[in-house]
């Protein structure tokens, strides 16, 4: 019922006591944008005044940009901001912490340049949803709803779902990886596996080895920590390990964090001789390895090297973080974190108290996609589709980026250096021309590698992955000749 309280005795003109009364209503928000008011007619019947009071009140109302009269359809809530109670106005961006602060300086998405319309761009390594088969999603998603019904809806286990679980046991048995006496937590994806990995057992300023250059949300995660960073450099698209050992023979550091397998930015692969020198390395100084199993089902070029995870075969010292997220899914964001079952209890209470557990239908539908064997058959045309591409992208910087050095074998993107030349400077002359990449530096921690930028080709047409590839190198030599 839509109620005025008009006073007749009043001196006050009857149009605007409901002038004044519905712009209360609308400012307190009990009249929402969007809603539809009385018409004149059905308004002056419920009032039980003159429809011509009314029709003054709406064009008052309308005149003040409250409400919009649409012709033959009615009179309706303009979208119009609160006007009361302005004398409470918290300054919030004041009351952030610290941590609240850091996260936003550390915000790539909000510091780096924005890709715009039209351009070509190699920032994304996601995936290309064309490969995504909607029939499949919607035959997996409602063969496991007939199987489990309302349940699916209902509160689930921190620990993830058990079907998916028992899965994942075989998959990772399957990869050479030694279950016994460890177990599995299901997660929302790396960034919150390797967040909770960080909050049960660092404190700040504890230290914490990674690669030189690395993934750049693990720095951010890090950095939130409040924890130092001990950089190694890589060596010909390895971790070199002499760095490494002098680093690890400190006896500060919490725990060494790798990507062995198709790098992230620089998309190589540590040799699987590598990967053992590098764990014997940290066994003998005693110093755990969270080891980030990134983009392990992109293999193009090179033979199949068992995980550092399954070099440790029944040693505990290895925390394994595996998704499907940059083959399969992104949106669906499920993970896992293989570890010693007694690390494994404690992660999984952390991540109760954060956000009681991952989403049920999520990992459901993740589960009936791999079990019926759709993730098989996804795979194989997925690898023939960016192996092309792969193909295609090292041929392009071959013949249009000759004096850089090119690094990756495999995955969806690869890594560029070159010499004497800033990769910031080489963005903007791009972006000028329509093209737009990551530059190099977001992924080192002591400010190197402005010289290095990464290209994502996973969503982009070869004619524009030869014709982005084509305005890099043409932009590198004007800078060469300006200098």
């Amino acid at each position: 019922m839509f109620l005025l309280d008009i006073d007749l005795e009043s001196k006050e003109p009857i149009y605007k006591q409901i002038v004044d009364q519905i712009i209360t209503m609308i400012e307190e928000g009990t009249l929402t944008s969007g809603s539809k008011l009385p018409s004149t007619r059905e308004l002056s019947l419920i009032l039980k005044l003159s429809r011509n009071s009314c029709i003054h009140a709406y064009e008052e109302l309308e005149a003040r940009e409250y409400i919009s009269i649409i012709k033959g359809k009615g009179a309706f809530v303009s979208n119009v901001q609160k006007h009361l109670n302005r004398g409470w106005n918290i300054a919030w961006k004041k009351q952030c912490s610290d941590y609240a602060k850091r996260a936003v300086e550390l915000d790539i998405i909000k510091s780096e340049p924005v890709t715009k319309k039209g351009m070509i761009s190699f920032k994304s390594i996601a995936p290309d949803e064309k490969l995504f088969d909607l029939e499949q999603v919607r035959r997996n998603f409602l063969n496991g709803i007939a199987l489990e019904g309302e349940k699916l809806l209902n509160y689930g286990y921190a620990k993830g779902y058990r079907p998916l679980i028992e899965y994942l046991e075989i998959y990772l048995k399957d990869k050479g990886i030694c279950l016994e006496g460890k177990d599995i937590l299901i997660t929302n994806g790396f960034t919150e596996a390797f967040d909770i990995i960080l909050a049960s057992i660092t404190k700040p300023l504890d230290s914490i080895i990674c690669e030189n250059p690395t993934h750049n949300t693990a720095i951010k995660i890090i950095k939130l920590h409040e924890l130092n960073i001990a950089s190694v450099s890589m060596e010909n698209g390895e971790i070199n390990v002499e760095e490494l050992e002098k680093a690890l023979s400190s006896g500060n550091n919490k725990l060494v964090y790798l990507i062995p397998s198709y790098h992230n930015p620089m998309g190589t692969v540590m040799s699987a001789s590598k990967r053992k020198e590098v764990y014997e390395l940290c066994k003998k100084y005693n110093t755990p390895i969270v080891e980030d199993g990134f983009n392990e089902e992109l293999l193009y070029s090179s033979s199949h090297v068992s995980s550092i995870a399954a070099v440790a075969g029944m040693d505990n010292g290895v925390i394994y973080l595996g998704s499907f997220s940059k083959v399969l899914f992104p949106g669906i964001r499920v993970g896992w974190i293989v570890a010693d079952k007694g690390l494994i209890e404690v992660l999984e209470s952390v991540k109760r108290s954060r956000n009681i557990h991952t989403s049920v239908l999520d990992q459901m539908l993740l589960y009936q996609f791999l079990k019926s064997g759709d993730f098989e058959l996804y795979m194989k045309k997925t690898r023939k589709f960016y192996r092309e591409k792969y193909e295609f992208s090292i041929e392009c910087s071959k013949r249009y980026l000759p004096h850089s050095r090119i690094y990756g074998e495999g995955g969806l993107y690869i890594f560029i250096e070159l010499v004497d030349i800033d990769s910031r400077v080489l963005l903007k002359r791009a972006m000028e021309k329509g093209v737009i990449f990551m530059p190099g530096d977001i992924f080192f921690v002591n400010e190197k590698g402005r010289n290095t930028f990464r290209l994502g080709f996973s969503r982009l047409s070869l004619k524009d992955i030869e014709k982005g590839f084509r305005i890099i190198g043409k932009c590198i030599e004007d800078i060469k000749a300006n200098k």
